[in-house]
């Protein structure tokens, strides 16, 4: 699945607006829906600010995993 689809998906099941995503994260409402539609590719500080807001993990939004979870914390000395 393309991460582009994978950004609408989790917009979407929260009941969001582009507009509203774009407000809450701080940028314009074009550059994000150009991010979502796959017209731009979305830069790697963008992928982690969402994989944070959405609790999901940057494979996930990449499309390399289908488990939305995101790795537990190592906590190892």
């Amino acid at each position: 699945m393309a991460k582009y689809l994978r950004i609408h998906d989790l917009r979407e099941d929260r009941d969001k607006t582009q507009q509203q995503l774009a407000d809450e994260l701080n940028m314009y409402k074009t550059t994000y829906a150009r991010y979502e539609q796959g017209e731009r590719e979305p830069p790697f500080a963008f992928m982690i600010q969402l994989a944070q807001y959405y609790g999901v993990s940057l494979d996930y939004l990449a499309g390399l995993t289908d488990s939305p979870e995101p790795p537990a914390e190592n906590n190892a000395p």
